[in-house]
């Protein structure tokens, strides 16, 4: 379907997902939430889809909501707020259970609902010139996206609540510093360098991230020894994969392996 505040572009089983709304700072509104819960259904049921990428339009990943809209809903702003997290807490979700690798791919500034969807992938790179910041409390808010499950399983409840409370702008060497990033790029060599990692990931055993990621995940929740039966579990069904049936050929012939994602 055509989309107006996304570009979708699928190559190399690579789905790159730009958020395409530059002159507002790729805020998010209604329209941008709900095409990226379409989007990111659409690639996570492409069997061609093996790793997805999403990064902004401009000079900013996302800053939040579009905080002009709500002032335009104030009347009806409760309606106006369910509607909106209701897409894009879908497209969070979708994002965090995707059996894919999710890349973010942090071009500039990221705010308030930006953060959720940076946090929710499960690797993040960013141009070495990008902030990071909460904004939520500035406008009277708490924070929505997913970030306060995030955050604190990442930074601690300390943290996470210095962020929401003081709206500290963290520069990209500090998120990374924090944890928030996986690594920083010269913004000359940013894309070229994400790519190479998702062409990595699109080339890998796709099944097998995707039991990784899942168990991950779950193990948030878990205790040890039910933990264990998780990946027993998990790496028994691995087994009977025609990826891992080369990669074992591949490593008993010494070469590298080739995986189909299946």
């Amino acid at each position: 379907m055509p989309y107006e505040a996304l570009i979708v572009d699928i190559r190399d089983h690579i789905a790159t997902l730009t958020l395409n709304r530059p002159d507002a700072y790729n805020a998010v509104n209604a329209q941008m939430a709900g095409e990226c819960l379409e989007a990111i259904t659409q690639v996570d049921e492409d069997p061609t889809v093996r790793c997805v990428v999403i990064t902004g339009a401009g000079r900013a990943f996302s800053a939040g909501g579009d905080v002009k809209g709500f002032h335009d809903h104030l009347p009806e702003i409760g309606t106006h707020l369910k509607h909106l997290t209701h897409l894009l807490h879908g497209a969070v979700s979708r994002i965090a259970r995707m059996p894919k690798p999710v890349i973010a791919a942090v071009n500039g500034v990221v705010a308030g609902g930006g953060m959720g969807l940076l946090l929710a992938c499960d690797l993040a790179y960013a141009v070495e010139t990008a902030t990071l910041s909460m904004a939520y409390t500035r406008i009277g808010a708490n924070p929505d996206g997913s970030s306060t499950f995030w955050l604190p399983r990442l930074l601690g409840v300390r943290r996470a609540l210095e962020l929401i409370y003081t709206n500290r702008v963290l520069s990209a060497p500090e998120a990374l510093a924090w944890g928030l990033l996986n690594g920083i790029m010269a913004p000359e060599r940013f894309l070229d360098e994400v790519y190479a990692v998702a062409r990595q990931l699109a080339q890998g055993p796709t099944l097998a991230y995707a039991r990784a990621k899942k168990l991950c995940y779950t193990s948030l929740n878990e205790t040890l020894e039910t933990q264990m039966a998780n990946e027993a579990h998990e790496i028994t069904a691995s087994g009977k994969t025609e990826d891992f049936r080369e990669g074992i050929t591949a490593f008993m012939q010494k070469r590298a392996p080739t995986f189909q994602g299946r």
